[in-house]
């Protein structure tokens, strides 16, 4: 083989060898990235989720005060 050969298969493996190890590193860090945006949704979506819970005690609440109030004003009425 000819120097020149020798030269370019070297080239070559370098050039093969740098583009796999950049494909490696850049899926590494896309793999982390994604897995950092799965745990800001689940946050999310535990947010949410409290929120429908708070929102639906709420409204009971809202509606035993309610009750209260009619009770109270009952009351007033039979001792007037």
């Amino acid at each position: 083989m000819t120097d020149v050969v020798i030269v370019a298969l070297i080239s070559l493996a370098g050039t093969l060898g740098g583009s796999f190890l950049g494909v490696l590193a850049s899926n590494k860090l896309t793999n982390y990235r994604i897995e950092q945006l799965e745990n800001k949704v689940k946050e999310h979506n535990n947010l949410i989720e409290r929120t429908y819970k708070i929102e639906k005690d709420i409204v009971a609440i809202k509606k035993d005060i309610e009750e209260g109030f009619n009770e109270i004003g009952d009351l007033q009425q039979h001792h007037k």
